[in-house]
């Protein structure tokens, strides 16, 4: 998140270097409000927005009433002081404020000749491509499109914008080749195409922007070696070409770049770094990350980090993770590199089993997650910094021996260690709590999950931990109540201790702790426990995000009054207790949930109205909650939001309408809804098509044990995500559609106790798919079931008895013994018919015989 925040800021940074500070909203009021737009100016802004859909009302100031025309005083439209033109559009999206556009017409922007600034990061045009006239905008210095939902690539007519300085086109969907002509833009500065499918090379035109800064072509699918032509970006401080498919040697001309202070080059596998000299030329390098190569070795880095290397005096950040290096490099990294700051060695092989010693006194982060450190990261030679802040050594098969000894070193680090992350490993006993509370004095995060810890939490951790902000010690085998004293932690505001075995009064923990954090507390999760009792009030808790408590043994009511004052929550799952919801019809809750677990819950017979607020849910479970009620039509119109919804074994009654969503644009294509399971209900009517038409990302449909009837909608062949489909134990009719066929993640299909008639579709997925998920269809015939189809028993007479799996083939043999036989007698009696009955061929073909009979005796008289 640092990264991101860092990023934005250097963006601003670059991009408007050269702008006045009216742009960025800091001009006196004063001077703005004497501005007056321009007529033309106001309504093509206003015909903007005519193509928009504005749920959030962000555009709610863009008006054409009286008071309200001067549209150089509208959200996100900065004028020219002196001229009253409309010189920036700034409408970037927020979580709640964002734009929907079934069309991005550019005629609007015609009249906006004089823009400098466009920022529509983070709307949604899904339909639309992004119009190559924005080429003609000359005086655009700034062009923001990112977060935003495009189809197509990038309009090689933006290599015509001279004055562009900032193209952010991140994170926007597109797809096709970088076009060459973005070489044009010599004044570009800053430049972002990462996470988009752009393909094909990089063209080599971008080595002509001597003026670009920044260049992030992350996590695309570009391919090819890294064109030389980079290495003439003079005034270039940072190129990330990661987790791309690169290939080939990194042109030695890339060490020409004298500012380039950050380097990374990850998850590029055929990268070649046997010659990597060129490194040691960058003498402004930084931050450097070679991560996830594969291809790199203890040889590789031995070079780098030479004692005459430049490299090891000017980094500060370094990320070596995902290769195959082992505890040489280790030892090379921890004797020469002595002003690192953060080192990344995680998913290497690197074994310490015996003491190293390490000398890496500046260093603030460390991981070394997934190696095998066994007991020696703690032993005397192990030199920790006394700046170390951020402890990585998840899945390290460290085990309780591993803290029976504490180096010098580390009681050193002790008040400076903030963060440390000890999940997965083998750790089973108490040893690790007194470890902790005796080394580490001012710990802000802890993570033990996954290891083997047993017993109690002891009571007093909270008392010796009281700086602790985030507390995770997820599945193990802790047993015991919850201590209070981590309910006393001033400073908490995460804690996690889901998948144990903890036992006792909810209410024990929650009223007799003090909360003194409880404006800053923002997730408890005692999920997979043993916790019994009534919940009690829990308002005092204003600030929070996530409350899980699913699957344990709570009882009793929960009403309005246990849910009051939590105004942030997003999160809230009580699944799997024996708990009684009881809302009022009229109750409006005071909070925003993306996240609905309710199942096992009951809170019918009518269904909850109370839903209906919740405009942000993405995943709903109601699974088995008791509603005896007919779906409300408002219900799915939630699906725009939702990408799970689970409303199995209840008593729903209605049909599944034409489903709206085809009026809806999704923001985010990651989005789209994943998982429907409406099984075990009450439903009536036919299966709609929009389900194949429009649910692109449909993972998982169960609509089984209801009383469908109708035939299965074709369309649900385009649906090619899915992995999963049952229709099972309904009135189902028709043939099975043969476009299922072509559904290649299929992995289960039940289609089982229905009406369904005709042959089994024949398709590589469903012939591997179980047989008695087309079983209880009396109609339903073919090899899967081992079973002839109408008309195919005379055939079988006849012919007698066919071998298994060979009926089609012996139909195409018969045809071609058939044909050959054709072609045979056509073949020889067309020429002899043609000798004996037309006299000019037979005279020529008795002549040629004679011919052929004389040179036959010539020869053998020879």
């Amino acid at each position: 998140m640092g990264n991101y925040f860092l990023k934005i800021w250097f963006a601003i940074l670059v991009c408007f270097s050269h702008t006045k500070l009216s742009i960025l909203g800091f001009i006196p009021p004063s001077q703005t409000l004497s501005v007056k737009c321009i007529e033309k100016e106001r309504k093509a802004l206003l015909d903007f927005k005519q193509g928009l859909q504005d749920y959030s009302s962000m555009l709610s100031t863009w008006s054409d009433d009286d008071n309200n025309k001067d549209c150089c005083k509208w959200k996100g439209i900065e004028c020219n002081n002196e001229t009253g033109h409309v010189k920036g559009l700034l409408l970037g999206a927020s979580n709640i404020h964002y734009l929907i556009g079934d069309d991005f017409s550019i005629s609007p922007f015609l009249e906006l000749q004089n823009m400098e600034y466009l920022d529509l990061s983070g709307h949604s045009f899904p339909d639309c491509q992004i119009p190559e006239q924005l080429g003609s905008f000359k005086n655009l210095r700034y062009l923001n499109l990112s977060y935003t939902i495009f189809v197509g690539g990038i309009p090689y007519q933006l290599g015509n914008l001279s004055n562009l300085e900032c193209l952010d086109l991140q994170w926007s969907f597109l797809e096709g080749a970088i076009p060459s002509e973005l070489g044009n833009l010599s004044k570009l500065e800053y430049l972002d195409l990462n996470h988009n499918d752009l393909y094909g090379a990089i063209p080599s035109q971008l080595g002509k922007l001597t003026s670009l800064q920044y260049l992030d072509l992350r996590y695309n699918l570009v391919d090819g070696e890294i064109p030389y032509q980079l290495g003439n970006l003079s005034q270039l401080r940072y190129l990330d070409l990661g987790e791309s498919s690169l290939s080939g040697a990194v042109p030695f001309q890339v060490g020409n770049l004298p500012f380039l202070h950050t380097l990374k080059l990850g998850s590029n596998i055929d990268i070649n770094f046997n010659d990597a000299k060129w490194l040691t030329s960058l003498m402004s390098l930084t931050t450097l990350h070679l991560n996830f190569y594969y291809r790199l070795s203890d040889n590789n880095i031995s070079s780098l980090f030479a004692s005459h290397s430049n490299l090891s005096a000017s980094l500060s950040i370094l990320d070596l993770s995902g290769n195959k290096l082992t505890s040489s490099t280790f030892q090379l990294l921890a004797n020469c590199s002595l002003n690192l700051q953060e080192l990344y060695l995680s998913n290497n092989d690197i074994v310490l089993s015996s003491p190293h010693y390490l000398n890496l006194p500046s260093l603030v982060i460390l991981d070394l997650s997934y190696n095998n450190l066994t007991s020696s990261i703690f032993q005397e030679n192990f030199n920790f910094s006394s700046k170390l802040q951020k402890l990585q050594l998840a899945n390290c098969s460290l085990t309780d021996r591993s803290f029976l000894v504490t180096s010098t070193s580390m009681k050193k680090s002790s008040s400076s260690l903030l963060s440390l992350d000890l999940s997965s490993n083998l750790l089973k006993s108490s040893t690790i709590f007194h470890w902790i509370s005796n080394f580490t004095t001012n710990l802000h995060s802890l993570s033990l999950d996954m290891n083997l810890l047993e017993g109690p939490i002891p009571c007093g951790l909270g008392k010796v931990m009281n700086s602790l902000e985030l507390l995770s010690i997820a599945s193990n085998k802790l047993q015991g109540e919850i201590p209070t004293s981590l309910g006393n932690i001033c400073t908490l505001q995460g804690l996690s201790l889901n998948n144990n075995n903890l036992s006792g009064e909810i209410s024990s923990f929650i009223q007799n702790s003090s909360w003194c954090n409880g404006h800053v507390f923002q997730t408890l999760d005692l999920s997979y426990n043993k916790i019994t009792g009534m919940l009690p009030n829990i308002s005092i808790l204003t600030s929070l995000r996530t409350l899980d408590l699913s699957n344990n043994q709570l009882t009793g009511d929960i009403t309005e009054y246990h849910l009051i004052n939590l105004t942030e929550l997003l999160t809230l799952d009580l699944s799997g207790n024996y708990l009684f919801l009881k809302f009022g019809i009229a109750w409006i809750p005071p909070f925003q949930l993306t996240v609905l677990g309710l199942a096992s819950c009951k809170m019918g017979p009518n269904f909850p109205s109370w839903i209906e607020t919740q405009s942000q849910l993405s995943f709903l479970d109601i699974y088995n909650a008791g509603i005896d009620d007919f779906v409300p039509e408002w219900l799915w119109n939630k699906l725009q939001a939702i990408q799970k919804m689970n409303m199995s074994c209840n008593t729903l009654r209605g049909t599944i309408p034409n489903l709206p969503i085809k009026d809806y644009e999704f923001l985010n294509p990651e989005h789209l809804l994943k998982s429907i399971d409406l099984s075990s209900n009450n439903l009536t009517g036919k299966i709609p098509r929009e389900v194949g038409g429009y649910l692109d990302g449909l993972v998982s449909l169960n609509l089984s044990r209801n009383n469908l009837h109708g035939e299965i909608p074709c369309e649900i062949g385009n649906l090619a995500s899915l992995e999963f489909i049952d229709l099972s134990r309904n009135h189902l009719s028709g043939k099975i559609p043969t476009s299922l066929s072509k559904i290649d993640r299929l992995a289960k299909l039940d289609l089982s106790n229905n009406c369904l008639v005709g042959r089994i579709p024949w398709g590589r997925q469903l012939q591997t798919l179980d047989v008695t998920g087309f079983e209880g269809n009396p109609g339903l015939c073919g090899e899967k079931l081992n079973k002839s189809c109408p008309g195919e028993e005379t055939k079988v007479e006849v012919q007698g008895t066919p071998i298994h799996g060979e009926d089609d083939n012996s139909i195409f043999y018969e045809a071609l013994y058939m044909s050959f036989g054709f072609g045979f007698f056509i073949g020889f009696w067309g020429l002899l018919g043609s000798i004996l009955l037309w006299q000019p061929w037979r005279n020529s073909y008795l002549s040629f015989l004679n011919r052929l009979t004389l040179s036959i005796l010539v020869m053998v008289k020879d």
